[in-house]
C-alpha cells in the first residue's frame, strides 16, 4: 500500500474532525444503545475520495447501521461541503466502511484469557 502524503493526512484529519461533529449532530454517535465513531479517514492521492472507517461499539447489526448511514450519505456530504468549502477545492466523495479492528482485539483478548485460564487450570491439577 502506498504511503499517504502529508496533504492526504491533513485533509483526512480535517474530514474526520468535521464528520465526527456532523455524526454527533445527526445523532449517529450514540444510537440504539451503542456508539459509532469515525476511527480513520484515508484520502485517495487526488483527494477526491475519502474512505471513512466507522467503529461500531455495541451495535447489534453493524451492516444495517451502515446502510442507514449510506442512505443519508448525500446529506452528510452536503454538510461536510458547507464546512470545508474554504479549505478544499472539491468536497470528496465519501465511502463508508465498517472498521472491525476493535472486534478483532476483543476476540484476541478472549482467546488469550481462555488460554490463560486453561493453563492455570492445568497448573492447579499438577500441584
Amino acid at each position: 500500500m502506498q504511503q499517504e502524503t502529508k496533504r492526504q493526512k491533513q485533509v483526512g484529519q480535517l474530514v474526520q474532525e468535521e464528520l465526527s461533529d456532523i455524526f454527533q449532530r445527526m445523532g449517529f454517535n450514540v444510537i440504539e444503545g451503542g456508539m459509532i465513531s469515525i476511527s480513520n479517514v484515508r484520502m485517495t492521492p487526488d483527494l477526491l475520495e475519502a474512505r471513512v472507517y466507522l467503529s461500531m461499539f455495541k451495535i447489534d447489526q453493524p451492516k444495517s447501521m451502515l446502510h442507514k448511514i449510506l442512505e443519508r450519505g448525500n446529506e452528510i456530504r452536503r454538510e461536510l461541503g458547507n464546512r470545508v468549502a474554504k479549505q478544499l477545492r472539491r468536497v470528496p466523495e465519501l465511502q463508508f466502511y465498517i472498521d472491525d479492528t476493535l472486534d478483532h482485539v476483543f476476540k484476541m483478548e478472549e482467546i488469550f484469557k481462555k488460554i490463560n485460564d486453561e493453563r492455570d487450570e492445568r497448573n492447579k491439577e499438577q500441584e
